[in-house]
């Protein structure tokens, strides 16, 4: 099934603020456009680093731009489009910070 990602304008809005981050996003940006997930393994048949944060919370991480940059993503899994929503962007570092909080399951900041 073709990836339909939720509030793209959200990597957009983050790359303008990070330009640093833009090779990176572009790099992900592109595997997706050409992906075909059915199932969570195809996920990681894309992005080999992706994690599946469990929990009952269909979430998956994704490291972008060599693990500089973390992504959660909500994810579901309809008729005929796997939907991508975008929870949270940011540095590996906020997400450590993220992570000690125990908020990486609940936020939803975008």
């Amino acid at each position: 099934m073709k990836v339909r990602l939720i509030k793209r304008q959200t990597i957009v809005d983050f790359v303008k603020a990070n330009a640093q981050a833009k090779e990176g996003f572009d790099i992900w940006m592109n595997q997706l456009k050409h992906a075909n997930w059915s199932n969570l393994n195809d996920i990681k048949n894309t992005h080999n680093s992706a994690d599946l944060i469990g929990n009952g919370t269909n979430r998956v991480i994704f490291d972008i731009g060599g693990n500089k940059y973390r992504m959660i993503c909500s994810y579901y899994v309809g008729r005929t489009n796997f939907h991508l929503y975008i929870n949270w962007i940011g540095t590996h570092t906020q997400y450590d910070k993220l992570c000690a909080q125990n908020k990486q399951f609940t936020i939803d900041k975008y």
